[in-house]
């Protein structure tokens, strides 16, 4: 199955002729990622998402800033440099019991996360910032295909996955701090 995907990012379709080529790659590169650094990880640490969302707050721990610094965890930023997300691969990307239903067995499939500030969510540029995370994550990696974990309860990233041509794959269940979460994976294939 074809992806979604290129249909996001052709900018330079249905362009008029007198739009300049800086003015595309100004849309092209609206973020830039980068290796995670110790300041953007504690940055990121102290966002607070509101309501169920609070489920993706991390703790402001040398622990937790660790973990954003081991593994393959980038900063997203904005043109103006301005910290807005972050992306994260491979094994830094799965959730522990994974292993044990077998969501990680397919070497061919890369495993990614993301999270965006809290102020920007729910505004419309989910989309783009995921169309341009896979575009950055396929440069680093040879596989094309990639599959994410998101919780059932988060409609409105699981929409945006769908516009960018992931498919819903299987639910399962995790523990987090003594609450049963249910989860969903999900695919894009190139």
């Amino acid at each position: 199955m074809k992806s979604k995907l290129a249909k996001h990012v052709d900018y330079t379709k249905d362009k008029t002729s007198d739009e300049s080529a800086e003015e595309i790659i100004a849309i092209v590169q609206q973020y830039r990622f980068q290796p995670m650094t110790e300041e953007f990880a504690a940055i990121i640490c102290k966002w607070r998402y509101p309501g169920e969302y609070s489920f993706y707050d991390m703790e402001e721990t040398d622990e937790d800033i660790a973990e954003l610094l081991e593994g393959d965890y980038y900063a997203a930023l904005d043109f103006k440099g301005d910290l807005i997300g972050f992306i994260c691969s491979g094994n830094a990307a799965r959730l522990p019991i994974g292993h044990q239903i077998g969501i990680y067995n397919d070497p061919s499939k890369i495993d990614i996360g993301l999270g965006m500030k809290p102020d920007i969510t729910g505004k419309g540029s989910g989309q783009q910032f995921l169309t341009q995370a896979i575009h950055f994550l396929k440069e680093l990696y040879p596989a094309h295909s990639f599959q994410l974990v998101v919780a059932t309860f988060n409609e409105r990233a699981i929409k945006v996955y769908e516009r960018v041509g992931f498919v819903k794959g299987i639910r399962f269940i995790n523990k987090r701090n003594e609450q049963e979460i249910e989860f969903l994976v999900m695919n894009l294939m190139d």
